[in-house]
This record gives structure tokens, sequence and C-alpha cells, in this order.
């Protein structure tokens, strides 16, 4: 929890406590469903919850704002920036059906307001549009910029600092994967935001949409 106060201030007490209910929350869920690697708890803070927020180091997700959580998993990136922007609202979308009710239970348990989920895969949804479409190291940016176009509002305001396309997560060499999408991302070092080893060699890539 102190590493998310590292870097992010401002926090209302009812953040405060949510963020910190957030690990016994998952640690009681993962006994009964694997969303997180059981290695991995020891860093639950660092390696999901703050490298969720790296999005939030660079984005504001605004009053009203509709936001798409694509292959959410067991809630991120959605989960802690639906905390941190309880103005916005996160839909929340996978394909794994337990995934999504791990998702519903820790957003009911820690009163969260902004977020609803469907059981879906991202080719399936018709009739919904987002402002922006959020992602963690799903698939390949050309499937995700496939799926996600289609769903993303266009022709908006542009408003400083806030995305209008698709954001997301990503590790690793990424120079065939950008160049076999044909996009041209914005991209960001997750490292020159947060200091810790972990985040070397991850990325924030930002898709717009105009």
């Amino acid at each position: 929890m102190e590493i998310i106060q590292k870097y992010f201030g401002d926090f209302t007490e009812q953040q405060i406590e949510q963020f910190a209910a957030l690990k016994d929350l998952y640690i009681d869920w993962n006994s009964k469903i694997n969303v997180i690697s059981r290695k991995d708890m020891d860093n639950f803070y660092e390696h999901h919850v703050l490298h969720s927020l790296a999005i939030a180091a660079k984005f504001d997700f605004i009053d009203g704002m509709r936001v798409m959580d694509l292959g959410c998993g067991g809630g991120f990136p959605g989960i802690p920036l639906a905390i941190m922007f309880p103005q916005a609202k996160f839909h929340m979308v996978d394909s794994v059906n337990k995934k999504l009710k791990v998702v519903s239970e820790i957003s009911e348990a820690l009163g969260l307001q902004n977020i609803t989920v469907q059981h879906a895969r991202a080719e399936e949804i018709k009739n919904k549009k987002f402002d922006a479409v959020i992602s963690r190291a799903v698939a390949p940016l050309k499937d995700l910029w496939r799926w996600s176009k289609p769903l993303i509002q266009k022709n908006k305001k542009s408003v400083k600092g806030v995305p209008n396309g698709l954001v997301c997560l990503k590790g690793g060499d990424l120079t065939n994967e950008i160049f076999e999408s044909g996009c041209k991302p914005l991209v960001w070092e997750v490292n020159k935001i947060f200091e810790e080893p972990f985040f070397n060699e991850k990325y924030i890539l930002f898709i717009p949409v105009n």
C-alpha cells in the first residue's frame, strides 16, 4: 500500500480504505479462483496495483467518461483505476466468466459503484461505444486495435490529458509487434514513472482515435 502513496497522493479516506482492502480480498478470492500467480501475491501492490496506475500517471479519466477494460481478467487495470477515478464508468469485459465473478465480488466488497461487467469477447460487443479502451498484456497490439477501434467513440472534442482511444500496458521488445500492427502509438516507458526494477521494459501505449 505504501508504494502507491509513494507516487500518488490526495486520496480520500474512502480511496485509501479501498486500496488497503484490495490485497486481502484478492488473497481470499485467489484461494478459490486462481486469477493472480500465487508467487506474485507478495508483490501484489507493486506488480498489479501500481502497474495498473501507471495509466493514471499519464491520463485522467474525467466525470462521466466510459471506459472498457478489454480482457480484464481478475480486474487489472480496471479496478485500481475505478478506485482512482470514481467519477468515470468502467465496463469490465472478459471471455472467462469465473474471472468476472471475482471482479464483481471485489467491486461489491469495495463499494465501487462505477464498475459493470460483461461476459463476452470484444468482437461480440454490439451497440456500445466507449471513450477509451484499456488493457493489460492481453493480446498482440494488432488484435487489440482491431477489437477496440469499432467500440471507441469517434469525433469527440479533445480534452488535454484525457484518452480517446486505446491505452494498453505491455512489456518486452515491442518493435515487431508495433510494426505488425500498422499503428503508430505514443509510447511511454514505465520505468521513467516508477523507479522500481520491476518496471524495466514495461510500457504504456496509446493509439488515439480522431
